[in-house]
């Protein structure tokens, strides 16, 4: 008898902070929220931790110098960080979604994998199971997700990002190269601004251009990295979806090596 083959959701809520403020204060809909430190007239210090997509449209973008946003959009509605209204609703959030899944991993405040492998019989039904979730979410929350699905953690992961807001890209398997090929190499997990300078400084771009680039010359040049990229160009992990006891904000690099390094 064959084995199932695995399909896993990565879920991430979107704008998690802006769209739960925006739940609290229903007049804030249709404004530019931006979640973060104080703006203090633009000499601010600090950085914006989440702005709505109204607040994106002027270039607004999480991880942005405070001082910056308000140069770009002065007219924002700025909040500060509301940490245990954001921890009670995520909580909520994750409780709905331990209900779908064989095996669940909470990533950090808003985002998710799961692994729905014995739930479902082929990607049909799994698209269906995400609509489900999407629609128990925004009933009981009022607040929408973008989910990816695939045949692993690092492909459900970066589909979860394609269509956002409010978003469903499903992966399958066969589809996972073509579907990497044209994105760009900073789409990969461990892949920061200064790996990515580095990279295309070597003539690669995109995830294409890794893909078909001499491994032996990655592992040169990055050590077991190297040959992680290589690994990831081709959409290759086999990392399992595993419950954690502690939840924490890792950076992306470690998140690279640890679900991606057992990939052989």
């Amino acid at each position: 008898m064959s084995e199932r083959k695995r399909i896993i959701f990565h879920l991430d809520m979107d704008h998690f902070f802006s769209a739960v403020e925006e739940g609290e204060h229903p007049e804030l809909k249709g404004k530019p929220v931006i979640v973060g430190a104080a703006p203090l007239g633009g000499k601010g210090r600090g950085v914006a931790s989440t702005s709505n997509y109204e607040a994106r449209k002027f270039g607004v973008r999480s991880g942005m110098p405070i001082s910056r946003a308000w140069k770009l959009c002065p007219q924002g509605v700025y909040l500060p960080v509301n940490y245990e209204l954001y921890a009670r609703v995520s909580n909520e959030i994750m409780d709905i979604l331990r209900k779908y899944a064989d095996k669940f991993e909470q990533w950090g405040i808003d985002e998710a994998f799961l692994d729905v492998s014995s739930r479902v019989r082929d990607y049909a039904e799994a698209g269906a199971l995400a609509r489900e979730i999407k629609k128990k979410i925004y009933e009981n929350e009022g607040l929408t997700c973008s989910i990816g699905v695939s045949s692993n953690k690092l492909v459900a992961k970066i589909a979860s990002e394609a269509q956002k807001p409010d978003g469903l890209t499903i992966v399958r398997e066969e589809a996972v190269e073509k579907f990497l090929a044209p994105l760009p190499v900073r789409k990969l997990l461990g892949v920061g601004r200064k790996t990515g300078q580095i990279l295309e400084e070597m003539g690669i771009k995109t995830i294409e251009d890794l893909a078909h680039f001499d491994p032996a010359v990655l592992a040169e040049s990055f050590g077991v990295m190297g040959t992680q990229l290589y690994l990831m160009a081709h959409g290759i992990d086999r990392s399992e979806v595993e419950e954690r006891s502690e939840v924490k904000s890792i950076g992306r690099l470690r998140l690279c090596f640890e679900c991606f390094g057992r990939a052989f």
